[in-house]
């Protein structure tokens, strides 16, 4: 079984810290920031075995080496921007399985935010590790991948079970859950979920991970049934 915690960093983003029960292997997400998630780790028992990198962006990657220095972890990323990405020891693509202790996680590639994006699912229990491809209640700006891109790697997501838990790389929902009323104001789901998330900011508290039942309902980007919807979705969150 894995536990998956996020970690507060810089001043919007989660590292993601993941511990497989069995083995006691342990990973993180995305360490942007090594102050703060050396600290986690060293509180969470101080052991680190991997390193798992969603994209090349520094708010992603920043800690990666300090991190790597203290620990002596693998870094795991995606094969494609291996050029753009601390040194990898494990380099992915498409359908690789990667292990963390007794678990297993599939790679996914899902370009859009970046053309080389990667995204982590585990199955036991369904976690979603998904960088900036998708938010709760939005998905990431298309900095370098194109709209059917960014389709591609939503229907993907869309695809996973209902269950899955939903990690993303920053702390927009209360943003997003703006826009995504004045998209979709006539859905009941999504006005009952945005009050949801109004309630835990108010109370400091982080709004994710999500279900992807939630985002199923209630991101419109999610919902998007083409294209070019989805498309014409992101523009215009682009200028609100």
């Amino acid at each position: 079984m894995i536990s998956v915690h996020p970690v507060p960093i810089l001043s919007d983003n989660y590292a993601w810290l993941l511990r497989d029960a069995p083995s006691g292997a342990v990973a993180i997400v995305d360490p942007a920031e090594a102050g703060p998630v050396i600290a986690a780790i060293e509180a969470a028992g101080g052991r680190l075995d991997l390193i798992l990198l969603t994209h090349h962006h520094a708010d992603h990657v920043a800690g990666t080496d300090a991190v790597r220095a203290r620990f002596g972890a693998r870094v795991a990323g995606a094969r494609a921007d291996a050029h753009r990405l601390p040194a990898l020891d494990l380099a992915l693509a498409e359908g690789d399985r990667l292990a963390l202790g007794a678990a297993q996680a599939r790679v996914l590639e899902t370009p859009g935010h970046t053309r080389g994006h990667i995204a982590f699912f585990f199955d036991t229990p369904a976690i979603l590790i998904c960088g900036d491809t998708l938010f709760s209640l939005g998905c990431g700006r298309l900095l370098e991948g194109t709209a059917a891109e960014m389709f591609a790697s939503l229907r993907k997501f869309a695809a996973l079970p209902a269950e899955t838990l939903v990690c993303c790389g920053h702390e927009y929902t209360a943003s997003n859950a703006r826009f995504a009323r004045h998209a979709d104001p006539d859905n009941a789901a999504l006005a009952a979920y945005a009050e949801t998330v109004r309630h835990r900011r108010a109370a400091g508290q982080a709004t994710v991970p999500s279900r992807l039942a939630d985002e199923l309902a209630c991101n419109p980007f999610l919902r998007a049934a083409d294209v070019a919807t989805l498309a014409d979705l992101r523009a215009r969150k682009d200028r609100f």
